[in-house]
């Protein structure tokens, strides 16, 4: 290709950037935010609260950006693994496993990424805010974008366009502005509240680098137990904690009520809070619905066009998928760009969103089938789901007890296997004789 456009410069669209940068000639990544500064724009509102990059993700970041997880350590980030990374359910910690977590805030991981994106001698950035497609035919030739600064908007010609402008993505009013149907949407409305703050980090959880707790079936997945919550130790020796609850156990900006919800938590929140000082305000944010746009489910689509990151799905972040599901879809355009199929071909790249849907359905599986346990969460209900929600309870009561179940389990959670591979007749029937013997 010679030139590929990028509308959005945060973590989706500097993945998309990087893996274009191996297929075009010219890489040009249009960011409404100040490229000199962190970005704080209305496409990532959450963009402070505690953001964890899952196995697969840490995995897919080191493939296409070698070398930079250890740039990331150098700058006081942490690598956390085996006991350093500790899980609990209903209170009580699973076993040891085999994953590798990064401790890091995500403007720092962000940054990183930034940086290394922007050493590409073929990629470009240019503030700006997208206004539109420019359609040839059959395909999008290119956008229209409003440079900062300037009121009138300009056309930048390109071979192919990725949305990565997030939950805010106005591509499908675009798409039906040049007669073209928007795709399907799904939603699935959970009510999640969640509240960040900062902590002064020392010696209180020495080797502790990630540690989260959330409700399971012995409690109803309700705060009965256990305060859910999670804490990361992160850059510049600090402690990114976060606590969420849905409904009407949403937590406030209030330091105090903060302070007494991380009490009534796993250890690790209750030596943060009795042992550190708070270095910041209560920050909270609202997340009202999950929701996922079927691309490959539209009957006409333009050649020259994809998606990536929230524009695709957003999927409630308790369960920490996002940045990792954004090194996924990048993972599938770049085998898509190498399947040898022209991207500035007439055809829509109908072969890219399959790839995709493999990584977006599964989560949005993972993650709505969970919020179904949530007794105002409505629907809509999956085929079948009295038996994945009964499968699913059974796995989470014995991955606490069977090191074996618990690596399945969490290789699902961390993506880096389907949540197939739960349903197994070996997994089944082993979970079913450590729950006969409790």
């Amino acid at each position: 290709m010679q030139r590929a456009v990028v509308l959005g410069g945060s973590f989706a669209g500097l993945m998309a950037a990087r893996v274009l940068s191996d297929f075009a000639d010219d890489v040009v990544v249009v960011e409404p935010d100040r490229l000199d500064v962190e970005p704080t724009g209305p496409g990532a509102p959450h963009r402070q609260q505690l953001h964890a990059l899952l196995a697969m993700g840490h995995l897919q970041l080191e493939r296409f950006f070698p070398g930079v997880v250890k740039e990331m350590t150098e700058g006081g980030a942490l690598v956390g693994s085996g006991s350093a990374v500790e899980f609990y359910v209903d209170g009580l910690c699973r076993p040891s496993l085999d994953v590798e977590m990064l401790g890091a805030s995500r403007p720092f991981i962000e940054s990183a990424i930034r940086r290394r994106t922007q050493g590409l001698a073929n990629v470009r950035f240019i503030a700006g805010r997208g206004q539109g497609l420019v359609m040839q035919g059959d395909r999008v030739r290119g956008v229209r974008y409003v440079p900062a600064g300037q009121e009138a908007a300009t056309t930048l010609t390109s071979d192919l366009v990725v949305d990565a402008m997030g939950r805010s993505s106005r591509l499908s009013t675009w798409l039906e502005e040049h007669g073209w149907p928007a795709p399907p949407l799904d939603r699935m409305r959970v009510d999640l509240g969640y509240a960040t703050a900062v902590f002064r980090r020392g010696e209180e959880l020495d080797g502790t680098v990630i540690a989260h707790s959330a409700p399971g079936p012995d409690s109803g997945y309700q705060p009965t137990l256990c305060e859910p919550g999670a804490l990361a130790a992160v850059e510049d020796n600090r402690w990114t904690v976060v606590l969420a609850g849905y409904a009407g156990h949403r937590p406030t900006r209030d330091p105090y009520e903060f302070l007494r919800r991380m009490r009534r938590g796993v250890d690790p929140l209750r030596k943060v809070a009795d042992s550190c000082s708070l270095l910041s305000d209560v920050d909270t944010f609202h997340f009202v619905e999950s929701r996922r746009r079927r691309f490959s489910a539209t009957s006409r689509f333009p050649g020259g066009l994809v998606a990536v990151g929230d524009s695709v799905a957003s999927v409630n972040p308790i369960y920490g998928q996002g940045l990792t599901l954004a090194t996924l879809q990048a993972s599938s355009l770049a085998s898509y760009l190498h399947s040898g199929t022209s991207a500035h071909a007439h055809v829509p790249a109908r072969d890219y969103f399959r790839r995709a849907d493999v990584f977006v359905n599964a989560a949005w599986k993972l993650s709505t089938t969970a919020d179904l346990a949530q007794p105002h969460v409505t629907g809509p209900y999956p085929r079948g789901y009295p038996l994945l929600r009964w499968a699913g309870d059974a796995i989470t009561r014995a991955s606490v007890r069977s090191p074996e179940i618990n690596a399945a389990y969490m290789d699902v959670v961390h993506m880096r296997q389907h949540p197939r591979v739960l349903t197994s007749a070996h997994i089944l029937l082993k979970t079913a004789r450590i729950n006969l013997s409790r």
